[in-house]
């Protein structure tokens, strides 16, 4: 069959010639003039026949792979392979890693999403060069890419290869990306919180936030640090809760739970009351934590409805920024 007969372009149309292609191998699929199995003509034959740069052909292929509607054998062409031309999206999911808050936000997500796409999951566990690899093995295979690149630097490049796909940033933003998303403001969060919390944090005299660095975001730091500043309360900021003893009065900022777990320890060890005579704040609610030490506190973004956002984002197009919605979660430990 020739090239003329599958694919008709436009050279008065707004449509861009790779879109007019993508859409005349879905119209030639749709009317059964390529079946399942059957070989497309090649780049090479597409763009002599309308002269037209290899560039313009490869880029509407690999939007029909993503689709899933077409595949390569090298040094055969390109056959296609599937004739579901209305079939749903099919999303990338790249996660720092998975714990109970990240597998609240995945839950809801998939909840929402209700079977409309496919949704493959991968993990980079804050290491660069994994990151930038799986997003490179999986180029053009998906319609679309959602992404946690935490505060990675020099990955840019690495995201841009992403072409013919919808790209999201999701939780943490970052300078070098400029990508629709959902997104924690943890500057602004952390601030909010704790004046949200001032008629309880009056009670203690020192306010410790235990900040180990690595993973943890950047704003946390500038937060607390602005909210002590602007309410002149006395603070204090360490890597590990074991740098310092605990002292009535006291009041711990906990991101890592690790340290929440040997902060409680230890308070009981010292016999000391949590909302009494010391306080404790953790990050990012769990169920868990409505029972641990009679109810930690926790500042926590709402991952349910971040999962519900992204998917509305993913399903509608929805390109913009969204800041998700945090709050203080007032339990005994204050």
């Amino acid at each position: 069959m020739i090239v003329s007969d599958l694919i008709t372009l436009d050279n008065k149309s707004e449509v861009p010639k790779y879109k007019q292609i993508v859409q005349s191998l879905c119209f030639s699929i749709e009317n059964k003039l390529l079946k399942n199995g059957d070989q497309i003509p090649s780049i090479n034959e597409i763009s002599k026949y309308y002269n037209l740069s290899r560039d313009t052909v490869m880029t509407a292929f690999n939007e029909l792979k993503a689709k899933g509607l077409i595949s390569s054998t090298p040094g055969k062409g390109y056959f296609v392979k599937s004739t579901e031309t209305k079939r749903k999206q099919n999303v990338f999911l790249l996660f720092d890693e998975l714990n109970a808050f990240k597998e609240i936000l995945y839950n809801s997500f998939i909840t929402s999403i209700k079977g409309r796409a496919s949704v493959d999951i991968y993990f980079h566990y804050f290491n660069k060069r994994i990151f930038k690899n799986i997003i490179k093995e999986n180029l053009n295979k998906y319609s679309t890419f959602v992404i946690m690149p935490v505060g990675f630097k020099g990955i840019s490049s690495a995201v841009n290869q992403i072409t013919n796909a919808n790209i999201f940033i999701l939780d943490q933003q970052n300078a070098e990306l400029d990508y629709p998303g959902v997104y924690q403001n943890f500057s602004k969060d952390i601030f909010n919180a704790l004046s949200d919390g001032m008629s309880l944090l009056k009670k203690y005299s020192k306010l410790i936030m235990v900040y180990p660095g690595g993973k943890e975001p950047k704003g946390q730091i500038t937060g607390f640090t602005k909210f002590c500043k602007h309410y002149n309360f006395k603070n204090e900021i360490i890597k590990k809760p074991d740098e310092r003893k605990l002292q009535k009065g006291d009041v711990y900022i906990v991101p890592k739970d690790t340290d929440l777990v040997y902060l409680v320890k230890k308070a009981k060890e010292m016999n000391f009351c949590f909302g009494r005579d010391i306080g404790l704040i953790s990050y990012n609610d769990t169920p868990l934590k409505e029972v641990v030490a009679n109810g930690i506190t926790t500042i926590s973004t709402d991952f349910n409805a971040m999962g519900k956002t992204l998917a509305n984002m993913v399903l509608n197009n929805i390109n913009i920024k969204i800041e998700n919605p945090s709050s203080l979660i007032i339990r005994n430990s204050l």
